[in-house]
């Protein structure tokens, strides 16, 4: 569709879009099931950050304002009918920043999702990114978001340790601005067994909104939405019919 963003599932006469962004290593096409659970009444797009895929040649971004910053254009772009934003882990914060960003410009953000990452304002001392290769494998595996066949193979492992590191350089150095705040609705999705981030994580991001805010929890770990995605549509169709229905 363009350098940033790949529209998994075409549908011109959807009432509704969902651009999403993917966890740390994650490309655009960890979303495909859900954009086809969701078609055609929700178009699903996706954002593809630098340095995976067919943007691997890309130089990778090591901070979320430059994550947020690259994919703000293509991203307002396609805001041609009511859009919201859905991001894990990595992408959370990525299109948290993204939808602060259009709502300064006065572009509405219909509702952002947020699964699987502790609110902006709870800080921990995380430095994953600097560990040892050893160090990120370990950490990808108790995630269980990569298939270890993957990471068994000396020179893939290479090349997905090198996007990760830059990941997570990006994710555990950001700090958002005190009291940062986004008008929309923020809804928090998070598994119930995942081991980094707990369901009061997510209850934290309540206050990162002036606007609703729910919290739902899905049987799973960090990537329950692998397993659940059909649950996690009939949440998400759910909370943007609503959104239909009151505008």
């Amino acid at each position: 569709m363009s350098r940033w963003l790949r529209r998994l599932a075409p549908s011109e006469d959807a009432a509704t879009r969902l651009i999403c962004f993917a966890h740390a290593g994650g490309s655009a096409n960890f979303y495909l099931s859900l954009a086809r659970e969701l078609g055609p009444g929700i178009e699903v797009l996706a954002v593809q950050n630098p340095g995976r895929a067919e943007r691997y040649a890309e130089p990778r971004l090591e901070s979320i304002a430059e994550l947020a910053d690259g994919a703000l254009a293509e991203v307002f772009a396609a805001m041609d009918r009511p859009t919201a934003l859905f991001g894990h882990s990595l992408g959370a914060v990525q299109a948290f920043e993204v939808a602060r960003r259009l709502e300064r410009d006065d572009v509405p953000v219909t509702t952002l999702f947020v699964s699987s990452r502790r609110a902006p304002s709870t800080v921990r001392a995380d430095a994953v990114h600097r560990r040892s290769d050893a160090g990120l494998l370990a950490e990808l595996r108790a995630l269980r978001g990569t298939d270890p066949r993957l990471l068994a193979d000396p020179e893939v492992a290479r090349m997905l340790l090198a996007v990760i590191r830059s990941d997570y350089t990006a994710v555990e150095t950001y700090r958002c601005e005190p009291g940062a705040r986004v008008r929309c609705p923020i809804i928090g999705f998070v598994g119930d067994r995942d081991p980094r981030v707990t369901l009061s994580d997510v209850r934290v991001w309540r206050d990162h909104t002036t606007g609703e805010f729910d919290a739902r929890v899905f049987a799973g770990d960090h990537f329950y939405l692998a397993d659940r995605v059909g649950d996690v549509a009939r949440a998400v169709r759910e909370q943007l019919d609503g959104v239909l229905d009151r505008s």
